[in-house]
């Protein structure tokens, strides 16, 4: 979880091998958000099976974690995913935070000393049978639509 624009936000994924900050349309309408909130963004953005996403358009927010907070220019995207965003290196690297995937931690350094933020490995089976639920039912569309 983290705080984004105030709001508390749930299923944000911490990826390490993201080069963007991404941020999902359910997500940016929950927020209160509109198109007309967002700057244009035309470099292409690759998903991990190799296809281009279509994206809305980028827009800047706080991001709070423990009490530290740093701006991010999310990249909005009008796709499924199960998570509602993704942080990335641009974020790891204004935070000082350092991920660990084994632990499903990420530290970094506050005014107070090092936060560990700790991930819950319950949500992320969650996301994850989410994913291949949503992967299996667009593979049965595709194979009921006639060309």
């Amino acid at each position: 979880m983290a705080q984004v624009s105030s709001f508390l936000v749930k299923r944000v994924m911490i990826d390490q091998g993201s080069r963007a900050d991404v941020m999902y349309s359910n997500l940016f309408k929950g927020l209160g958000l509109i198109n007309q909130d967002l700057s244009k963004y035309n470099t292409p953005l690759v998903r991990f099976n190799g296809r281009v996403v279509i994206l809305e358009g980028q827009i800047s927010l706080p991001v709070n974690l423990e009490g530290k907070e740093v701006m991010v220019t999310f990249i909005v995207v009008d796709s499924f995913f199960p998570y509602t965003a993704i942080l990335g290196r641009p974020w790891i690297h204004a935070m000082g935070a350092v991920p660990s995937t084994l632990h499903m931690k990420v530290k970094f350094p506050t005014e107070q000393g090092i936060a560990i933020v700790k991930g819950s490995q319950q949500m992320a089976r969650q996301c994850l049978v989410a994913a291949v639920s949503w992967k299996t039912k667009q593979d049965k569309q595709k194979e009921t639509t006639p060309l």
